[in-house]
């Protein structure tokens, strides 16, 4: 620099300290707001109905924000800062019995029941078969009036009658009269969280699982950040997602397993391991199988080693339940696709192709439309960015289908960050805010304005990039 001319303070390193450090604080500021925000959503009287949507909005809003703000963070303090960020979150997600689903006690019903040496598939929740290994925090006889109000559970109350004398039964498991619809690496899964916990340990077994699982991929993407060259406060369109801290962690979602193993099986395949890929990819669809739709985007390297090798991971999963149970580890799922309405006929689904096509066209067109989305993301999968396709892949099944179950989304997720299409998150809080309304008339206008609003930004990002690229 020429004599005279004095040093702007705005270059120097310890003039730019300060800032850097502000951003820091007010990232960690903001990511405890959004966990207050999710604390008071899960603590919060869940026979309130308002009260899940409005935190669910409010801690999208929040996060929204605080993931701008790591984006300033220094470089050396960003993977602490989103772990302590992940860390925060779980810890609000586990203050409260699961608040918007009570899958989780069915978990811990097949867990308990596989833990006494008995197939999950061979009897239902309601048989009195079973009546020996029932705990009282997961079913209860009736009250004095007959009913199951006197003492509901947490996470909510089924009742069944279908059991002998037609008495009722009061249980927090949902649909107690059906075989469980899960399969078999997510029945192992089950079993492996009760042997640790006990039969007597409540909600907070799968709900620390689900901690323990979440922290785990937010260390693998922070790891591949690294690897990569890429800021660590990428990793928060996971570890802080409200998503991640509500459905994966409070709710407990074995789908957060589902992504985990995804996520591994395409960074297996990315390293060159289609052998290990296939068969993380295997087990996750072992697990739930959702992740099979990813698949397209896995077929790029070595196709026939990954499919052998997925499929004799299923098969080898499935084994001990055949032996056990025969054709009845299908469980419940063939009526469960029947009873989601997936048949297309007067239900949320298809929400974007009802908007075109009659509902009796919705199924089939959407049938198309993911066979024609499969192929061109197995012809166009670039080795280099092959999560672009996954992202594509099940955001659009997502989109087509439109489940109505936010959880659905954790799959999508940790492709939202290794792909940087962060606007394929906007799905989660529309898929939320459909399963809160259900599918009355506003809940049928929520989900039509938000899917097409979610159309309608994934549409216009990918315009933009592909002129930034041939710019």
């Amino acid at each position: 620099m020429a004599p005279g001319f004095p040093r702007r303070a705005g270059n120097s390193p310890a003039a730019s300290a300060p800032p850097r450090l502000v951003a820091t604080v007010a990232a960690l500021a903001l990511v405890a707001l959004l966990a207050g925000a999710v604390w008071w959503t899960v603590t919060t009287d869940p026979s309130a109905e308002w009260v899940s949507p409005v935190g669910t909005l409010a801690a999208w809003a929040l996060f929204l924000a605080a993931a701008l703000m790591a984006r300033r963070i220094p470089a050396r303090h960003g993977a602490a800062v989103v772990l302590l960020g992940s860390v925060l979150m779980g810890a609000a997600a586990i203050s409260a019995p699961p608040a918007t689903s009570n899958d989780s006690a069915r978990y811990a019903w097949d867990g308990i029941v596989q833990k006494a040496g008995i197939s999950p598939y061979q009897y239902v929740p309601a048989d009195e078969a079973l009546r020996p290994l029932r705990p009282e925090w997961l079913f209860q006889d009736p009250g004095p009036d007959g009913t199951c109000n006197t003492n509901p559970f947490p996470t909510g109350t089924e009742t069944t009658t279908n059991i002998p004398g037609g008495t009722t039964l009061c249980t927090a498991i949902n649909r107690p009269a059906v075989p469980t619809v899960y399969p078999a690496v997510g029945e192992l899964y089950f079993l492996a969280v009760r042997l640790v916990a006990g039969s007597e340990v409540r909600f907070i077994a799968f709900q620390l699982a689900g901690l323990l699982l979440s922290l785990a991929v937010t260390v693998l993407l922070l790891t591949f950040l690294r690897r990569t060259g890429r800021p660590a406060h990428q990793a928060v369109w996971w570890g802080w997602s409200p998503l991640v801290a509500i459905e994966g962690i409070n709710g407990a979602h074995v789908d957060t397993l589902g992504a985990a193993l995804t996520l591994a099986a395409a960074l297996l395949l990315a390293g060159g391991r289609p052998l290990g890929s296939g068969m993380a990819f295997g087990a996750a669809v072992a697990t739930k199988l959702i992740p099979a739709i990813s698949a397209p985007a896995l077929l790029y390297r070595r196709p026939v080693r990954f499919i052998v090798a997925a499929a004799a991971t299923f098969v080898v999963a499935y084994i001990p339940y055949v032996i056990a149970s025969g054709w009845s580890v299908l469980g419940y799922l063939p009526e469960y696709l029947r009873s989601e309405g997936y048949d297309g006929q007067n239900s949320p689904r298809f929400t974007l192709l009802k908007l075109v096509l009659p509902a009796s066209w919705a199924a089939p067109a959407a049938l198309l439309l993911l066979l024609g989305l499969a192929v061109y993301v197995w012809r166009t999968t670039d080795a280099a960015r092959p999560w672009d396709g996954q992202v594509f892949m099940v955001g659009g099944t997502l989109l087509l289908v439109s489940p109505s179950y936010p959880w659905y989304a954790l799959l999508l997720l940790p492709f939202v960050v290794l792909s940087r299409r962060y606007e394929f998150a906007a799905l989660a809080p529309v898929l939320a805010l459909m399963y809160f309304t259900g599918a009355e008339p506003h809940g049928q206008l929520v989900a039509r304005l938000g899917l097409s609003t979610v159309a309608v930004l994934i549409v216009a990002a990918t315009i933009v990039r592909q002129r930034r690229s041939t710019a």
